[in-house]
């Protein structure tokens, strides 16, 4: 039998060992239950009862968990199970018909219902975790020197509103989710949920969660049900501040409630790819570039990566080898300069393209040797493939990327844009919707929008290529390849005059472009897809 939030021996612990309710303290440290510091007579399994009751008051527990929680899943009769709960009411002086602390919920199981407050003055590390804020961490014995920098987040338990009814389970499954999924991140150190979960308040202190878990991230949240709607609101918190990065709130209907808990999930899962790294590089930004550790320049240089431009892309050159200059085992740091060189190959910004070509290559295969699970890595190795015009050994690499974390926007995105250019518009179109749901802030949000009017051109939808190739080259950070890809659709549309105007945005950033150019960086290999295209191209003098 576990009694909740014990001490084994040999182990200290980072979870609330006190609990006060109603007159009474529960001290999970001593297993002793006191009224006015006098001392209440418990058996073993009435204390686990209520102990296990206390730590888990935001739901209905039902009476299949108890048996496992508290007699490890023997089988007794339900007599023995409701002397328990009746000898638990006894001590604290509730009773049945009145139901103040331990309310029964018929058919279903039981919940404590009195206002219990945490007390911490007893938090200890627990040897086995990192240690509590960064400075402890630093000190913290036997902590490999990348977990001290990598961003951490717990994930608490979301807190039911009102009554949930059958649905409260929902509040622990979701988060349980998304622990799983962010498990597979790679850059990210995730708290386990037998830690994360112990912290189960209806209001945390999210400064407190950071400092006894040791994370710089927080993630909490509500679950409520209204009628036919269930809805979840999500907080992105930084521990040390307690400051809210991110919030949004979700609705669905829970007639289908697996569904919606999915697609909550994934929404949630990428906005936490992008929130966390755009922090991090703001809060790197303000430590001072000569104070960066790895993790620090890494995100910084992913900043200056996404804007597709020759003086950040030699910026986040610099901030990537200073990565690995310090951690040269950081197989992200080698992936993010595979990006730039891929960045310097596709954009032309060489005279040694097939140098650029090797380089992008040989930075991602250091990156798969170091890491070859990481998502991020597998992405980099597939784009080098587009570089050698080879659409199927690259799409082999991006589908092992979203396999690996099948919510990655990015890696969906690149499947998407290889799918069609190798003549597969409508599953290209299908992937690129998906990851336009899943990230719609990403940075290359534009790449999506103008994946979206290839799927068109494959069709021969011209209208629509034309209208999605419009907003791909207005979009913020839209290179100069879009605003091409925008004049050839317009072309192909019939629209005159927008495809002469972006033909002259394109001559007024980059004159050098040529339809050799487009077609290097766009191997496009169905032949009539190809050939209407360079016919447009041709129309525009490229």
């Amino acid at each position: 039998m576990e009694i909740p939030g014990a001490i084994s021996p040999g182990c200290s612990t980072i979870f609330p060992m006190k609990y006060s309710f109603g007159g009474f303290e529960l001290d999970l440290t001593k297993v002793e239950l006191r009224t006015e510091g006098e001392l209440c007579s418990l058996e073993p399994q009435v204390f686990a009862l209520l102990a296990f009751l206390v730590e888990n008051r935001e739901r209905l527990v039902s009476r299949d968990e108890l048996l496992e929680k508290v007699w490890d899943g023997r089988l007794v009769s339900d007599s023995a199970l409701a002397s328990r709960v009746k000898a638990a009411r006894r001590v604290l002086g509730d009773d049945g018909k009145a139901q103040r602390f331990i309310r029964t919920i018929h058919g279903q199981g039981f919940r404590f219902v009195a206002e219990v407050h945490a007390k911490r003055d007893q938090v200890r590390l627990l040897e086995e975790h990192i240690g509590l804020d960064d400075a402890a961490r630093d000190h913290a014995p036997g902590v490999p020197a990348e977990e001290k920098t990598r961003p951490s987040i717990a994930v608490l338990p979301f807190r039911p509103v009102g009554d949930a009814g059958p649905y409260v389970a929902a509040a622990d499954a979701l988060p349980h989710d998304l622990i799983t999924e962010l498990a597979r991140l790679r850059w990210l150190f995730v708290t386990a949920r037998g830690s994360s979960f112990r912290l189960r308040e209806p209001s945390p202190d999210i400064v407190e969660v950071g400092r006894i878990l040791g994370v710089r991230y927080c993630l909490s949240g509500t679950l409520e049900v209204a009628g036919r709607r269930l809805s979840v609101t999500a907080e992105l918190a930084e521990t040390q501040s307690g400051s809210v990065i991110w919030a949004e709130r979700y609705t669905g209907s829970i007639d289908d409630v697996h569904a919606v808990r999915a697609e909550i999930r994934s929404k949630i899962l990428t906005a936490l790819e992008i929130q966390i790294p755009l922090h991090e590089a703001t809060r790197a930004r303000l430590t001072g570039t000569e104070n960066l550790d790895a993790w620090s320049a890494y995100h910084l240089g992913l900043q200056h990566m996404y804007r597709f431009n020759r003086g950040d892309n030699a910026i986040a050159t610099e901030l990537f080898e200073r990565a690995i200059k310090q951690d040269p085992n950081f197989a992200r740091a080698h992936a993010g300069l595979s990006f730039v060189h891929f960045q310097t190959a596709f954009m032309g910004h060489a005279d040694d393209l097939a140098g650029e070509r090797a380089l992008s290559r040989s930075y991602a295969q250091r990156g798969l040797n170091l890491d070859p699970l990481d998502p991020f890595v597998n992405f980099t190795m597939g784009r080098t493939f587009w570089l050698e015009g080879d659409l199927e050994s690259g799409l082999a690499w991006l589908e092992r990327a979203t396999s690996l974390s099948p919510n990655y926007a990015q890696g969906i995105y690149a499947r998407a844009w290889t799918e069609t250019l190798s003549g597969r518009g409508l599953e290209g179109r299908e992937h690129v919707d998906l990851a336009m749901c899943l990230s719609p802030l990403d940075p290359l949000y534009y790449g999506m929008l103008g994946t979206r009017a290839f799927t068109h051109m494959a069709q021969g939808e011209d209208l629509e290529a034309s209208s999605w190739a419009e907003r791909a080259a207005r979009s913020p950070g839209a290179h100069v390849l879009i605003a091409m890809i925008a004049a050839a659709a317009h072309a192909l549309a019939g629209h005159s005059a927008q495809a002469r105007s972006w033909a002259e945005n394109v001559r007024e950033r980059n004159p050098r472009l040529t339809r050799e150019d487009f077609f290097r960086a766009f191997p496009i290999k169905p032949e009539a897809m190809h050939s209407r295209l360079s016919a447009a191209l041709q129309s525009l003098g490229f």
